[in-house]
């Protein structure tokens, strides 16, 4: 039975239907004010919405946020400056009716799980960001909650400490039964951490799939610049083809690739051994070249150049009905 059933509407953010499985992480992905923490904070009740919300067959529309069995960490829920470490964790089960000491050995057991338990008894002034988040997302687990919502849990932390803390969060969510939703814009969270991926557009919930499947065929931009791919939009399908099979010239090419586009390029940027250009024109492109061609074509932003790629290099596949092109803009 689907432990979470969707449909929502938040007036003039996000509109959306979908349903999550006990047991399952669902990344929640889109450019920047599709409508990602409207999501999260319907289904939390922290906004007002229109439309139906469902878990385990009860309705929660209507229903307060202290009614909801909801956990969560959000990149502005910051924890009780008045409150130690424990005392963050053991508020969400205190609130819930537990008696003092068991909440208390409780949060113990949650910040010692996440590897923060000698930290107890500091206050979040005294906690660095990643210990902070850890701390965080113990709060967010600690009452059992049915749904878990994260939101950026990873924003604003050092690449190492980002790195640690997914995997102790990968550990922890591998044993939770309730759903998670995360949102993300790394494409690392979505690869390694989701079951399922709910991309948003424009307010709209225009694809879901396994992680792997949209990574592979994405029907938006902004998804396609997530796992490094470059998409167009060709009548009713999609064309995705990777920038390391992106050709770059300096005239119109009179070769045998039947896909070729002018533009200007933009930027410039290391990428592995490559040297990743954005061109504009038509459409914004991503290609790679190497450091050599870099300088042979004297290539610099502003420089008017040529894409070219070959048939052969081109993934083909048909658009989601009614999803926004991807040439739209990312905001």
């Amino acid at each position: 039975m689907s432990v979470l059933e969707i449909a929502l509407s938040v007036p003039g953010r996000v509109t959306a239907a979908a349903l999550a499985e006990r047991g399952q992480v669902v990344a929640v992905i889109g450019p920047n004010g599709a409508g990602k923490s409207s999501l999260l904070r319907a289904v939390a009740g922290l906004v007002a919405a229109e439309g139906e919300l469902r878990v385990d067959g009860r309705s929660w529309s209507g229903l307060a946020v202290r009614e909801r069995s909801v956990g969560m960490a959000f990149q502005d829920q910051l924890l009780f400056p008045h409150l130690t470490a424990l005392d963050n964790v053991a508020f969400g089960l205190r609130t819930a009716g537990a008696p003092r000491d068991r909440a208390r050995r409780a949060a113990q057991e949650w910040l010692d799980r996440f590897g923060v338990g000698d930290l107890a008894r500091r206050k979040p002034r005294q906690l660095s960001g990643g210990q902070a988040q850890r701390v965080s997302i113990a709060r967010a687990l600690a009452t059992g909650p049915h749904v878990l919502l994260l939101d950026e849990p990873f924003s604003g932390l050092d690449v190492g400490i980002a790195a640690t803390l997914r995997v102790e969060l990968a550990r922890h969510l591998a044993s939770y039964d309730g759903v998670t939703l995360l949102v993300t814009h790394d494409a690392i969270d979505a690869l390694t951490l989701a079951d399922v991926v709910w991309v948003l557009d424009e307010g709209q919930l225009v694809q879901v799939g396994p992680p792997r499947e949209v990574a592979a065929q994405p029907l938006t931009r902004h998804v396609a610049r997530l796992v490094g791919l470059n998409v167009l939009a060709d009548g009713d399908r999609i064309l995705s083809f990777s920038p390391s099979a992106v050709t770059v010239s300096p005239a119109e090419p009179a070769g045998s690739a039947r896909h070729r586009w002018p533009g200007t390029v933009t930027s410039l940027a290391p990428h592995g051994d490559a040297v990743r250009l954005l061109v504009s024109g038509k459409h914004e492109l991503l290609a790679d070249v190497t450091p050599a061609a870099v300088a042979d074509l004297a290539l610099a932003p502003g420089q008017r150049v040529w894409l070219s790629v070959k048939e052969t290099a081109v993934r083909s596949y048909p658009a989601a009905p009614g999803t926004p092109g991807p040439q739209g803009r990312d905001r």
